[in-house]
């Protein structure tokens, strides 16, 4: 059995799933593995990362939320103060289920290793 790597992102400045997030997968290096864009519940589709591809490493999962803030009609600052949140992981069990969940405000975010 082979693990599962999936994220969902809540706006926590509106109580509300955030809806349209541009999501990128990196491996440590900087290189793509997947990508894809939160729909109406704040998840990706299908998790972003499965199967044979699931493997032990560390991870940078990306998140575009200075366009998602924008898009919704919050005024940001130039530059704004959270553009793209970064958040760099590992992967140690490749049987495990690896749940990122990211909360978010303009100002500020919070992430855990959920269930």
């Amino acid at each position: 059995m082979t693990g599962a790597l999936t994220t969902h992102i809540l706006d926590t400045a509106h109580g509300a799933p955030a809806a349209g997030v541009q999501v990128t997968l990196c491996t440590a290096d900087g290189s793509e593995i997947a990508s894809g864009t939160t729909n109406a519940d704040g998840r990706l589709e299908a998790p972003i990362l499965a199967g044979e591809a699931f493997k032990t490493g560390r991870y940078v999962l990306e998140f575009a939320v200075g366009d998602y803030f924008r898009r919704i009609g919050v005024s940001l600052t130039d530059p704004a103060f959270l553009d793209v949140v970064v958040i760099a992981f590992g992967i140690s069990d490749e049987a495990a289920h690896y749940h990122v969940p990211l909360l978010i405000s303009p100002y500020g975010y919070s992430t855990y290793r959920g269930s």
